[in-house]
């Protein structure tokens, strides 16, 4: 019992009914389980799964329903898509490297390899956000077939993820820059560091069942 300490006669210890004293437990310390967040955001990870699972099966379902529209073979830019792929993996490179550097204790080189990688996390949702523009303006919105409505849905859920990731990146940032790698921000960045990659495994997933087969003819 390391976090109880056994105090009999502090300060206005009850006396029993033999007179005695009765003796008093204080917590010195709070109560919280060792790695109790990193389990939860696991668990938080796993209702995340769930949801890109339902995504993908509903794509899936409606993937060739093209209501006399066009397919994935006549929209897709692959080289595109490639280079997009390639500017979120490349992200993912760079915050191991943030994480290295977090257990060498330097804050200056860990927020540089930060900063690296939310340039690539903005290169990456810049792209995407033009392939969407340049869809809506081809007539291939959201509301044209069902297969493009199943799209837009998943590819652009994985976007408002990456998009809440950059902005935990930066409030991470400032606390780092403002307090140090206490172990409050190295659990928070190992935190980032699991849902980042997380993202980097769904993309890659996005980019093989809809980019690539849905190249095919």
């Amino acid at each position: 019992m390391s976090d109880l300490t056994l105090n009999p006669a502090a300060a206005g210890a009850a006396p029993t009914a033999e007179g005695g004293s009765a003796n008093h437990f204080y917590l010195t310390r709070e109560h919280h389980p060792e790695n109790g967040t990193l389990l939860g955001f696991w668990l938080y990870l796993m209702s995340d799964c769930l949801i890109f699972a339902v995504l993908f099966a509903c794509y899936g379902v409606l993937g060739r329903s093209y209501a006399a529209g066009p397919s994935g073979a006549e929209l897709f830019d692959l080289s595109l898509v490639a280079f997009n792929t390639a500017l979120l993996l490349f992200s993912s490179i760079t915050y191991g490297f943030a994480m290295l550097e977090m257990q060498r204790r330097r804050q200056g080189a860990v927020l540089f390899w930060l900063a690296i990688t939310g340039l690539f996390g903005l290169g990456f949702l810049g792209v995407e956000i033009y392939e969407f523009a340049h869809l809506i303006h081809e007539g291939a919105g959201p509301q044209r077939s069902a297969f493009l409505s199943s799209f837009f849905t998943l590819v652009g859920t994985h976007g408002l993820h990456v998009t809440f990731g950059i902005v935990w990146l930066v409030t991470l940032m400032v606390q780092v820059s403002k307090h140090g790698l206490i172990p409050a921000n190295r659990r928070r960045l190992m935190c980032l560091s699991m849902f980042w990659h997380f993202l980097d495994v769904v993309w890659i997933g996005v980019f093989t069942f809809v980019y690539l087969m849905g190249s095919l003819p």
